[in-house]
């Protein structure tokens, strides 16, 4: 029984062991950690804290039902062959040391001392004793205000650490930089439904320095197109004016007007700097600027129906751009 006691102590304590070993390892920052691993150890460390009184007091209640059963084993082997045999067989009446720590940490009372602690109900045989709440409990009940009280000092009273609302602040800071950096990687999945117009100078002079490279020979330097290419700075429009269709003419072309698809040579991200450009030249009026084919398209009155999915196509010609 004792060693059977001793090996089920052993696998609690191993169990303990490496939790905290874990959750250690999980918690350690190198000294070089930006600000999201900085809370990741507050929350960390919290959280190996918790858990080791969790596993304490798990221990501990099972340690306690563990030498009850024990107690009332030994009690009735003692009464069935007698204290003499029980202590030839290696069962002492006396408490061992392990049996002292516990009844000082239980708080239990001897048998012996029942009546001390005993009240005057009684029920079919079963009689209440005061018993108070057992030292553990109330060393952790202690430890828990301690901890209460050392968290106030350190985070609202001498503020060395930062409270729930800086640490709400900071972590909302390194999502907008998690989710900008994100963003960043994400940005040559735009296509022809997800596409906006780019308006800083340096997106419109990539998009210039594309287009210079590769639609001159059709559209003209400045747009104005030429005995192929339709005139890119009029608001008149084949394919449609809104940027969806110009990056979508770009995309995937009208082999059937000698527009070429660049889908395969230009990525989206480049697609959508050339399509911004060519808006950019609305309105910029070139010498020998070709007359305008194609319907007139007014932004102000392509209106986008509150589902975005569905466009007004009784004021917007869908068909794809020049």
């Amino acid at each position: 029984m004792m060693n059977r006691l001793f090996s089920i102590i052993s696998a609690y304590a191993l169990v303990l062991f490496s939790s905290v070993k874990l959750m250690a390892q999980d918690a350690a920052v190198p000294a070089n950690s930006d600000r999201s691993e900085v809370l990741d150890l507050a929350y960390n460390n919290i959280l190996v804290v918790i858990a080791v009184l969790v596993l304490i007091g798990v221990i501990l209640a099972g340690l306690n039902l563990i030498w009850a059963l024990i107690e009332m084993q030994k009690i009735k082997l003692i009464d069935q062959y007698g204290p003499e045999v029980m202590e030839k067989a290696g069962w002492s009446s006396k408490s061992s040391l392990w049996g002292t720590i516990y009844d000082k940490l239980s708080g239990l009372k001897p048998l012996d001392q029942e009546k001390d602690v005993e009240l005057d109900h009684e029920y079919d045989g079963i009689r209440e004793l005061d018993n108070s709440l057992p030292p553990w409990w109330l060393y952790l009940f202690y430890i828990t205000i301690i901890w209460g009280v050392g968290y106030v000092i350190y985070y609202h009273v001498g503020n060395w650490g930062p409270n729930q609302e800086q640490e709400y602040v900071s972590a909302m800071e390194v999502a907008e930089e998690q989710k900008a950096a994100f963003l960043a990687t994400q940005a040559d999945l735009v296509d022809e439904k997800s596409v906006t117009i780019l308006t800083d100078e340096a997106s419109l002079a990539e998009g210039k320095e594309v287009y210079l490279a590769n639609c001159v020979a059709c559209h003209g330097a400045a747009g104005e197109g030429n005995a192929v290419g339709p005139n890119l700075t009029d608001k008149y429009w084949i394919h449609g004016g809104s940027v969806q269709s110009v990056f979508s003419t770009i995309k995937y072309g009208v082999v059937q007007k000698g527009m070429q698809a660049w889908q395969a040579q230009l990525r989206p991200q480049v697609m959508q700097k050339v399509a911004s450009y060519i808006l950019s030249l609305q309105g910029s009026n070139p010498p020998n600027a070709k007359d305008p084919q194609g319907n007139l398209y007014d932004e102000t009155t392509a209106v986008v129906a509150s589902d975005t999915t569905k466009v007004d196509t009784t004021k917007v010609d869908t068909t794809i751009v020049k």
